[in-house]
């Protein structure tokens, strides 16, 4: 597709460009080449110095990974209490629309549920970096402490305050994972 070896007689590489002729694979004899960055380009000068996702990328992709693994996980566990309950009178058909209204109906409870904790997160650690300006460690042990005690807060004060606290330390686990396992990985 694109011809990404340097061109030597004009420094293209040095300039940060690459040459692109679209039709190459085609076998034709045109010969049109572009001059295209190697770089990622940006409408807005202040994106490029951002490190990470904007406010609503974050939103974005926890609270769709969240609904994703927990409807897998859900759908899992579902599974295998509808194949627990069949019966051996059980037909081929009942067995099936067993396994799939109790695969759906966990999958979609356990879904919304971990969705919506990816949610409460994403909103609480765009609004920490905003208030501390500082995105580290802290700044996601932070949002996951008011995320577990934002989500079990309808059940008091004290289940908010141990959801609260295990949020915080289930986030703090998994910056520091993922820290080690940056250092011992190349990636």
């Amino acid at each position: 597709m694109a011809d990404s070896r340097p061109d030597r007689r004009t420094g293209l590489e040095d300039e940060g460009l690459r040459l692109y002729n679209p039709y190459q694979d085609l076998q034709i004899p045109i010969q049109n080449l572009y001059k295209l960055p190697t770089s990622p380009e940006f409408l807005f000068q202040e994106e490029s110095a951002a490190q990470r996702r904007s406010w609503g990328e974050n939103l974005t992709y926890y609270t769709g990974c969240g609904y994703l693994s927990g409807a897998v996980a859900g759908a899992g566990k579902g599974f295998f209490e509808a194949v627990k309950a069949i019966e051996p009178t059980d037909t081929w058909k009942l067995r099936v629309n067993r396994i799939l209204n109790a695969s759906g109906h966990t999958g979609r409870k356990l879904g919304n549920r971990v969705g919506v904790i990816g949610l409460i997160f994403a909103g609480l650690e765009s609004g920490v970096v905003s208030f501390r300006d500082n995105d580290d460690v802290m700044t996601s042990v932070l949002a996951g402490l008011g995320t577990g005690a934002l989500f079990k807060a309808a059940s008091g004060p004290r289940s908010a305050a141990v959801g609260g606290a295990i949020g915080g330390l289930m986030v703090g686990a998994a910056v520091g994972a993922k820290q080690l396992v940056k250092r011992y990985v190349p990636i």
